[in-house]
């Protein structure tokens, strides 16, 4: 998370201020716009389902009232059908044995029966079931209790209060709602009783559903005890859109029915989609009276308002940015003067001053400001640049002109007592040699044709060198050097390695033991030249080893001095630090007892090497 923010932060501060000036009208006005206007949306959202669900309940409601005014009408016809008493007599009796009184049921009680049922045209079909062996079923309202299924059906009846209604008829009720009542009792053990059926159609039933083909609301009756078993209207737009999910939905609902909590809408989610019921239960039917609305249709008019609020809100965040950007560029045109003079200074260019306009006896505003006060700044750099140069010269030209006196009187001093003193001592033909050699290093050392050398040449001086210190005081250090033919040619400063062989002898070797120099020159990466030059001498102890490392990081502007010894490391790697910056000059390692290691650091860019 930090890491995210701090990239934020970032990518803020690097921005224009075209860009931030947006970004602050746009958190200041477009933002809490939109906040606003997405709650306002999110309130007409919960307005609306309010509303829907309100609009839902009072639909089931006024389905419910119109569903239980049917019952009443079948009901009513049931009761005038049983107040026909000589017709329910008759079929009760032996039919079998007058003719002639069949005759007369025919064109009395029966015709009477079946005019009840055509004066209503909610009943499609009225039938009796009577356990009576001696039954005639030549009319289609009077049938052998036998033809009835489930034969234990009155028990039902029974426990019921007489009567039951059944959404699906139990015989062929596909799309038949039937009304049972139990007609009469039969004594005797092995008689059943009397069952009338009342019949009508789905479509004449519940007609207010089967009709409706469009709206919010889907409409569906279901059976309470079986959630696969309903009534809807195939052609509305609800069933239509679901399809083969809607099973899939109903189930859903169903699963949430309950006739305690009638008030409460249903929320139940189906495949992707969410949906709302509202529901009243109906009792006698024993089934549920369902309003079913998809909360994508509900909520279509408010995600169209989304979309006008997102496309309104773009449309205002394009003009802010045109006019943000017209303004800023009229406010800032001149501070971009301001900017560019500052990219030149940064590249070197000093003199890269800002063209104000003003004239003499005029002061600007806050930018003309700002761009004569850094023109100013930039001649008070430039004078100090100058003045500073001026002295580092003056300074390190001393600081060379003070080493050429140091090496050229020291090193000839000690050089010539030590050869008089030898002189006067013994008399033998070696001090020719010792002359050649000395005779080899004072020219090498008084001849200052130029600053640089060539590595061959610093290689033979310090092998003459070697050479006259073995003759002056007898010891035999050994010297060998490793290197690559190229290097030889390669111009270096001279007398850059003499003072760190004079180091070695002076300070490497211990009483009658001899030391072994080693001087090994290589290229790395064709950008750095090394001279490492190693000794097997006494080492240095631990805590000068780490002053002398100390000093090598130090400041390379500090003064040179002289040590009680001479030049010493410290001055030559100051020497180098001051010619070829930074990234040049010694470094140093040893172990106590073991070995010291010098390492010189030089640019291998020949033409860029110079000399003291």
């Amino acid at each position: 998370m930090m890491v995210l923010l701090n990239k934020m932060r970032k990518i803020y501060r690097n921005s224009r201020i075209t860009q931030k000036l947006f970004l602050a009208f746009s958190i200041l006005i477009a933002v809490p716009a939109i906040i606003v206007s997405f709650l306002f949306i999110r309130i007409q959202e919960n307005q609306l389902y309010k509303d829907a669900m309100a609009n839902g309940s009072s639909h089931v409601t006024k389905i419910n009232e119109k569903l239980r005014s049917k019952m009443n009408i079948i009901e009513n016809a049931s009761s005038t059908a049983l107040t026909q008493k000589a017709f329910i007599d008759y079929i009760h009796s032996n039919m079998r044995s007058d003719g002639l009184g069949l005759v007369k049921f025919r064109q009395n009680q029966y015709e009477q029966m079946h005019n009840i049922i055509q004066s209503n045209e909610m009943i499609s079909q009225l039938s009796f079931y009577v356990d009576n062996p001696n039954l005639h079923e030549i009319w289609p309202e009077i049938y052998q209790y036998d033809r009835f299924s489930p034969q234990d059906y009155w028990e039902t009846l029974r426990d019921e209060g007489g009567s039951a209604y059944r959404i699906f008829a139990l015989q062929d009720g596909e799309h038949t709602l039937s009304y049972y009542r139990l007609v009469r009792l039969q004594g005797g053990q092995q008689k059943r009783p009397t069952i009338m059926e009342i019949r009508t159609s789905h479509r004449a039933f519940f007609s207010d559903l089967l009709e409706e083909t469009e709206g919010d609301f889907f409409s569906v009756v279901m059976e309470g005890t079986s959630p696969s078993r309903y009534v809807y209207n195939p052609q509305h737009a609800f069933a239509q859109t679901a399809g083969e999910n809607l099973d899939d939905i109903l189930a859903s609902v169903h699963r949430y029915l309950d006739p305690l909590d009638q008030d409460n809408p249903i929320q139940v989610k189906a495949g992707d989609h969410l949906y709302y019921a509202v529901y009243r239960y109906i009792s006698p039917l024993d089934a549920y009276v369902v309003d079913i609305a998809s909360h994508q249709v509900l909520m279509e008019g408010p995600r169209s308002w989304y979309v006008l609020v997102v496309t309104i809100t773009l449309c205002v965040l394009l003009l802010m940015m045109v006019l943000v950007s017209q303004m800023t560029h009229r406010l800032f045109r001149r501070l971009d003067s301001v900017l560019s003079s500052m990219r030149q200074v940064r590249k070197g260019q000093l003199d890269a001053k800002i063209d104000t306009g003003l004239e003499a006896d005029e002061t600007g505003d806050e930018i003309d400001e700002v761009a004569v006060t850094y023109n100013k700044m930039l001649d008070e750099i430039q004078s100090l640049m100058t003045q500073v140069v001026d002295k580092q010269l003056i300074a390190k030209n001393a600081q060379l002109h003070s080493l050429h006196s140091q090496i050229n009187s020291h090193f000839l001093y000690n050089a010539l007592e030590a050869i008089r003193m030898k002189a006067e001592v013994q008399q033998q033909a070696s001090i020719a040699d010792a002359v050649v050699s000395l005779g080899a290093l004072l020219r090498y050392s008084m001849k200052w044709n130029g600053d640089t050398v060539a590595l061959r040449e610093e290689l033979d001086n310090i092998q003459s060198y070697v050479q006259f210190i073995n003759f002056m005081e007898g010891s035999s250090f050994a010297l060998t050097a490793e290197f690559p033919q190229e290097v030889l040619r390669y111009a270096i400063p001279k007398m850059c390695m003499q003072p760190i062989v004079e180091n070695i002898i002076h300070h490497a070797a211990p009483q009658r033991k001899n030391v072994r120099i080693q001087i090994t020159v290589w290229v790395e990466q064709n950008h750095l030249l090394f001279i490492e030059i190693f000794d097997d001498g006494i080492g240095v102890d631990p805590e000068t080893l780490d002053a002398l490392q100390a000093a090598l990081k130090g400041d390379s502007d500090t003064p040179i001095v002289a040590s009680k010894n001479g030049l010493g490391l410290e001055n030559v790697h100051k020497r180098l630090q001051l010619h070829y910056g930074k990234g040049c000059g010694l470094w140093i390692d040893s172990v106590q007892g073991s070995y010291t290691c010098v390492t010189i650091r030089l640019p291998w860019e020949n033409v860029n090497l110079g000399g003291w």
